[in-house]
């Protein structure tokens, strides 16, 4: 147990020495002194140490366990599933170790399990979602790079989209075009510009004149002279 202390006290019972025993724990997070040891107390914390290797399988067995913290160990290997046969547990840290591989779906069968921190490790893979696993919050599961899913921001699967072909973007590109394209605007645009054009043209003439114009009206008021003409003189020859 953790920083446990033993202090010995002169009290005589039957002739024999009484020993007082109090015990720091850390449930859900919180430091709480017990200033004695109750035998229906079901916890074990074993945190800030330098225990190595795998969690033992046997912890599964400890069916009345509520609360197990092996953080800020040496920890390795990946978590037991067995730790899904403790139904009662109420609190599970197992932060600051090294374990690896991915957290075992059997987890969300603890309908009990109020607080979880698996941060400061090395898993990998998709976060079980279901039962009290749908609770917890990003810091249960921060520095453990690899991981994904809820309640993170990262999504499982691959990191890149898929490249789409340039046939299919062109075709995208064309919908997108002629979805913003409508008749309305080609007639009001047709409209416009044949206003315009005429405006213009009438402006040149006044101004301007164009030698093709002025060139026609010049051979137009010619033919007109030379047939007043024809005409006098034939009237004339009749009288």
């Amino acid at each position: 147990m953790k920083n446990a202390q033993e202090s010995g006290v002169g009290l005589q019972y039957i002739g024999g020495l009484h020993y007082q025993d109090s015990v720091t724990v850390v449930i859900k997070g919180d430091e709480l002194k017990l200033v004695r040891i109750l035998t229906i107390f079901t916890t074990i914390d074993l945190s800030d140490n330098n225990f190595e290797g795998d969690i033992p399988d046997i912890i599964g067995s400890l069916d009345s366990l509520l609360v197990l913290n092996l953080s800020h160990n040496s920890l390795v290997g990946q978590i037991p599933s067995s730790l899904g046969n403790l139904l009662v547990l109420e609190s599970l840290d197992l932060s600051s170790n090294q374990h690896v591989g991915e957290i075992p779906v059997i987890l969300t069968d603890l309908t009990f399990l109020e607080a979880l921190n698996l941060s400061h490790n090395h898993l990998v893979g998709l976060i079980p979602q279901g039962g009290q696993f749908d609770t917890f919050q990003n810091d249960s599961y921060s520095r453990n790079l690899a991981l994904c899913g809820f309640p993170l921001s990262k999504n499982c699967g691959n990191d890149k989209e898929p490249q789409t072909p340039p046939s299919v973007l062109l075709q995208e590109n064309n919908s997108d075009f002629f979805s913003g394209f409508n008749w309305k605007s080609v007639l009001m645009g047709y409209s416009y510009g044949t206003i315009l054009g005429l405006i213009m043209g009438y402006l040149m003439l006044l101004t301007e004149k164009p030698k093709w114009f002025t060139g026609i009206v010049g051979r137009q008021r010619r033919r007109n002279r030379q047939r007043l003409r024809s005409g006098n003189r034939h009237g004339a020859r009749r009288i």
